[in-house]
């Protein structure tokens, strides 16, 4: 059984009377890398914030090893934290900025050194030492800032949206590295973001949160194959909604235009003759290419987006435009804007989802 290192029990923290984390319940597992996913003022960072104690938790109590550390001072949580803004000093060379905090701890000059140089060669810049920030790529800088948290050798690391000012192609092989290195020291991590493929590709276990809630909390096949509200479903990848009419719900049955289908996830409490929105990723709607699926649909091509390895097709099914996502194949091109098409659906790919 994991070992539990963190816990954040009914967080609270308003600011001017408007609640910005409401009553936040957390467990975190000793070497877990979990990310804090949602949009922009959801309350992700204030958590982070009261974890690192540059916040006070207006109610609520936060625990690392079975010790309330609500009402310690940043200073004494040992907890590293990485900005968003690499807050790296400019008029220190990258080896000093990294000795900073064993400095402050009164470290041996020796061991400062040799503590540097293992922080250096461990994000890939051994020989950058006596370089400056200036001198340094976006990248570069912040993998200095992540070796400057972790060189007091904290218990914990925050990150704070640390990708966010780097290019698309850097940031992918920034997260790698990142996650990598998390791995290799085997340090609890709490990473926020409001990139949800950042989210998926590099966290045990994502928190999704909306307006200061929890909306819900599972490893990464879970959240985007099986989203439990309607929030996690639109804003942690591409949502596809076909409207439908509930023709007989004990039977499970719905009928999309002409078409009667079977869907295993319709709700025992819906009505029949009630509208109801079935969803399912791009990536569940295929063109039929003569295989047929438990709901077939006829429609026309309305916009074809070349995204390299896969084709997204926007279909129209009589009102209802839906998102195909089929594998790049060189040797067939997709079909053109206009071509009238059939797609497929799999009734077991098929969410029913409240508002």
């Amino acid at each position: 059984m994991a070992e539990e290192f963190l816990r954040i029990d009914k967080l609270v923290k308003t600011f001017g009377g408007n609640a910005v984390v409401k009553g936040v319940d957390l467990s975190f597992q000793r070497g877990e890398f979990v990310t804090l996913l949602g949009p922009s003022g959801c309350g992700k960072t204030t958590i982070l914030r009261m974890i690192a104690g540059f916040e006070r938790p207006t109610s609520g109590t936060i625990s690392v090893e079975g010790k309330d550390i609500t009402s310690l001072a940043p200073n004494q949580r040992k907890i590293g934290m990485v900005f968003q803004a690499y807050a790296l000093f400019p008029n220190m060379n990258v080896g000093d900025n990294i000795a900073f905090g064993l400095k402050i701890a009164s470290m041996p000059r020796e061991q400062r050194e040799a503590r540097v140089e293992e922080m250096l060669k461990l994000i890939g810049l051994a020989g950058y030492g006596k370089r400056f920030p200036f001198e340094l790529s976006g990248g570069q800088q912040q993998r200095v800032a992540l070796a400057r948290a972790l060189a007091p050798s904290p218990k914990m690391l925050l990150l704070d949206e640390p990708l966010s000012a780097l290019d698309a192609k850097i940031r992918v092989s920034l997260r790698e590295q990142i996650r990598e290195i998390q791995r290799e020291l085997g340090i609890t991590t709490v990473f926020v973001t409001h990139d949800q493929e950042e989210a998926l590709s590099i966290s045990d276990r994502i928190v999704v949160l909306n307006a200061g809630n929890i909306e819900q909390v599972g490893q990464p096949f879970e959240i985007y194959n099986k989203p439990t509200t309607r929030f996690v479903a639109t804003f942690v990848g591409t949502l596809n909604t076909l409207n439908a009419t509930v023709a007989d719900a004990g039977a499970k049955t719905v009928r999309i235009g002409e078409t009667t289908a079977t869907i295993p996830a319709l709700p025992t409490s819906a009505k029949a003759g009630e509208t109801v929105a079935l969803t399912m990723r791009p990536e569940a709607v295929a063109l039929a290419n003569g295989v047929d699926r438990d709901i077939m649909l006829e429609g026309k091509v309305a916009e074809v987006a070349f995204l390299g390895s896969v084709i997204r097709l926007k279909v129209d099914l009589g009102g209802n435009l839906v998102s195909v996502d089929t594998f790049n194949d060189q040797r067939t091109p997709p079909p053109a804007h206009g071509t009238s098409v059939r797609v497929g659906i799999a009734a077991s790919d098929v969410l029913v989802l409240s508002a």
